[in-house]
């Protein structure tokens, strides 16, 4: 439990943050340039490492001199604050990779979080949509305007390839091949993966790159040539955000009453569920998804696991006690 001495004088971290020491931001910008990071992320690990600066300078502690306790009350301070632990495990993450890069780079005498132990997060099971969902879902995309051809075509990719938003606002019309019904998506660290996708998908891209579609957007309206290759497109004729596009899937949520079970990477999680459900290889849908390990897309086993137990004890005469107990001669 945290200690008495993790209370901070009110007030204190409400002041404007001081800029990051130069050490922090060497380490951005080699997660930026070495590693490929995204800006997302690269801004998350910024947010952490103000925080984390700011209570080292009221400790009256530099980065130079931490050691593991004081890494330690600062996890206190961030659990006494009552902040979730997949957020204490977050920033510990950031701090876990500026001290290494300041020990490797810099030459510190030791890695004060090396002895660390991190938050225990309890793991959550992603929160699929059934088939009939999905259904749902696409069928509340209705008409032919531009709008409509733009965000079922989103739809459908989405759930046909696992996609993440990023990556899906992130293509141009060339990374597709509607022909052979592929394609080219760039995950996190920039990492390229090829991914098929299915006749309704292919249609709907189809549909929305035709006559009425796209070129209704970019038709009179002065682009940058960024804009100009993106697939997704405001009506302005500029590239979908990442917030506009989960903007989109959101309505389509509300309108089909399931507002309450869709959540930004839903589609992702339910593309690899029924995958899985339908007799997937594991290997297969981890390549698809792009996941560097194996162990994030086992998650995912776990939620078929269940569906198949739940359809196992309706179904099966002798699955649960008191039907056996009731069938059975005495």
């Amino acid at each position: 439990m945290p200690r008495p001495g993790h209370r901070i004088p009110a007030g204190v971290l409400d002041e404007p943050p001081r800029p990051l020491s130069s050490d922090a931001e060497e380490y951005l910008s080699y997660l930026a340039v070495e590693r490929g990071r995204a800006s997302s992320s690269i801004s998350s690990y910024r947010r952490d490492l103000l925080a984390y600066e700011q209570f080292l300078e009221w400790r009256g502690r530099r980065l130079a001199t931490v050691d593991s306790a004081a890494v330690r009350d600062y996890l206190g301070f961030l659990e006494a604050s009552g902040l979730a632990a997949s957020s204490r495990a977050r920033a510990l993450a950031a701090i876990r990779g500026l001290h290494a890069f300041v020990h490797a780079e810099r030459g510190a005498p030791e890695d004060p979080t090396a002895d660390v132990d991190g938050p225990r997060v309890p793991q959550g099971l992603p929160k699929a949509l059934s088939e009939a969902e999905v259904a749902r879902l696409l069928d509340a995309v209705r008409g032919d305007d531009p709008r409509a051809l733009r965000d079922r075509a989103m739809l459908e990719l989405l759930y046909a390839t696992g996609a993440r938003i990023s990556e899906a606002t992130g293509l141009d019309v060339r990374h597709l091949d509607l022909e052979a019904r592929l394609v080219r998506l760039f995950g996190k660290g920039a990492k390229e993966r090829i991914v098929p996708m299915g006749r309704p998908a292919a249609a709907a891209l189809g549909r929305w790159l035709g006559e009425g579609g796209r070129s209704t957007f970019v038709a009179s309206t002065r682009r940058r040539r960024e804009d100009a290759a993106a697939l997704f497109v405001s009506a302005r004729g500029t590239r979908m955000s990442r917030q506009a596009a989960w903007t989109a899937v959101h309505r389509y949520a509300v309108a089909s009453g399931l507002a309450e079970k869709v959540t930004p990477h839903v589609l992702r999680h339910s593309c690899a569920t029924h995958l899985l459900d339908h007799g997937a290889d594991i290997r297969v849908v981890q390549e698809l998804l792009g996941h560097a390990s194996i162990t994030t897309t086992q998650i995912y086993t776990r939620v078929s696991q269940e569906h198949l137990q739940r359809a196992y004890v309706a179904a099966h005469p002798r699955a649960s006690a008191t039907r056996a107990s009731g069938g059975a001669s005495p």
